[in-house]
């Protein structure tokens, strides 16, 4: 009898956690809010009486003359307000929060007679949320709330990025008001990427650089914005993989390759400008004397050169050592010198 007592309560506890697995689990992994994600506009627009009235409200309203509409209907999110484009609907209420207190009293007669007279009828734009006072990580959530929750695979690693750790929103980059295409044109990159890095723009104003100011080559072209697990925001896992997408004549395998360049590229050259050739950190025979020692060079007879010819061939180590990053020949003694 005791052992039926305690044998039912074990029972029930299986079946308990059971059941928690197989239901508990999956309502665990929902991601639902505590209220309503209109509530917590109405918390950061400050006003809890304010009401959503729908984008054609706003417009007609206020900006039914404005450059903005016109701008906004063409871009890729204006596209989403029609409601037979089976995307989700986004519109002016999703990022500004609701509007009935800004434009309460505007009425259509009320923007004619004004258009009548020249002037403009402004929104009260006090009433919805305050972009500029909101601090960084709070302005791009208001984007992210959208695009994290679609197939925007370069912003699912945005939150661990660099540029979000710094107070960086996606608003200092993309400006949604400035016209239809919201993304920024590769030519106009590196204007926008030197506002804030100054210090990496004055190396592009040295003799030997990528082409970036030239328009040949961007920014994005070895970085991604949006934020990555490697370092400095690359877009491939290794600077040396970053380098060898375009130089790929240097990537090997070689049979003789040269040690450090297997590692890092930036053991002997500055990714964005030089005042050496070639980006090299410092100008042969220099760099390959940090590594290797001089040698003695000797004339085709054998005999010790002289002054002349050492300094002939002391200017640059790769007069002889032209395979520098790596070979798959001999050198004429048998080794991997890199002469050929």
């Amino acid at each position: 009898m005791k052992k039926t007592i305690v044998i039912i309560p074990l029972l029930f506890s299986v079946f308990l956690v059971g059941v928690f697995f197989l239901y508990g689990c999956k309502e665990v992994k929902k991601s639902r809010p505590i209220v309503p994600q209109k509530d917590y506009e109405r918390l950061i627009a400050g006003r809890l009486d304010a009401e959503y009235v729908g984008t054609e409200n706003c417009l007609s309203a206020c900006h039914e003359h404005d450059r903005i509409r016109a701008a906004f209907d063409s871009s890729t999110m204006g596209v989403q307000l029609s409601r037979d484009s089976g995307m989700p609907i986004v519109d002016c209420e999703s990022c500004h929060g609701p509007g009935s207190l800004a434009i309460k009293g505007i009425t259509k007669k009320l923007v004619e007679e004004n258009l009548k007279k020249g002037k403009k009828t402004a929104c009260n734009y006090k009433t919805l949320i305050d972009f500029k006072s909101l601090p960084a990580p709070a302005k791009s959530l208001v984007c992210l709330k959208c695009h994290t929750t679609n197939a925007t695979f370069n912003l699912h690693e945005w939150n661990a990025g660099v540029h979000a750790v710094n107070d960086v929103s996606c608003s200092d980059c993309h400006l949604i008001h400035s016209g239809p295409d919201l993304k920024v044109k590769p030519r106009e990159t590196a204007e926008m990427c030197f506002k804030c890095h100054q210090d990496i723009s004055a190396y592009y104003m040295l003799p030997s650089h990528h082409p970036v100011r030239e328009g040949k080559m961007f920014c994005t072209d070895c970085h991604n914005p949006h934020g990555t697990t490697t370092e400095k925001l690359l877009r491939m896992p290794t600077v040396r993989e970053t380098c060898t997408a375009c130089h790929g004549e240097k990537e090997g395998p070689f049979l003789y390759e040269h040690g450090d360049l297997t590692e890092n590229c930036l053991n002997c050259h500055l990714p964005h400008g030089s005042p050496n050739d070639n980006l090299l950190l410092v100008k042969p025979p220099f760099l390959c004397l940090q590594c290797h020692e001089g040698h003695r060079i000797n004339t085709y007879t054998g005999e010790t050169a002289g002054l002349e010819m050492k300094r002939f061939f002391y200017t640059d180590c790769t007069n002889c050592h032209s395979q520098i990053h790596g070979t798959d020949l001999p050198s004429t003694t048998g080794k991997g010198r890199f002469t050929q």
